[in-house]
């Protein structure tokens, strides 16, 4: 079992930085998806609204409710995901969850950033709550895949 101060490392400066700062924090007006993800262990929630246009993220906005590890990888997320396609978006979801669960590789650019959350592969019942965003992400723009926007 990891001790309180291994806890309090896993906080880095960085993480917090992050998680203060997320980019298109909020809603969108007129979304093609929004998608609501919730971490069942700790309540943790994500709202994702996006458009796509010729198969890419066009517009994005998250609403977050989670904490600072989740916050962390909004951030990251927000960050990077406009211009992505969903290839990229769902690579960076199934590498996070292999860097997690597996100390896996870094998910690949754009998303390389999510390297900061490697210290919380040790805590699982984090792991749900830094997932929710690229969870969402994917989701959505298969939604938005499905209305013949996103190919």
């Amino acid at each position: 079992m990891s001790s309180d101060t291994d806890l309090i490392k896993l906080y880095s400066a960085r993480i917090l930085e992050l998680a203060a700062d997320i980019p298109h924090h909020g809603r969108l007006d007129a979304p093609q998806a929004s998608v609501k993800r919730r971490a069942p262990l700790c309540g943790s929630t994500v709202i994702v609204d996006l458009s796509c246009t010729e198969d890419r993220v066009s517009d994005y906005a998250a609403e977050v409710k989670a904490c600072a590890l989740g916050q962390a990888a909004a951030s990251v997320v927000g960050r990077n995901i406009i211009g992505c396609d969903i290839a990229q978006v769902s690579a960076a979801r199934d590498a996070l969850k292999d860097m997690l669960k597996s100390d896996g590789p870094t998910p690949p650019a754009p998303f390389d950033g999510l390297e900061v959350l490697r210290p919380a592969r040790d805590y699982k019942n984090r792991h749900a709550s830094i997932l929710l965003t690229l969870e969402a992400a994917v989701e959505a723009m298969e939604e938005a895949r499905a209305q013949v926007t996103c190919s």
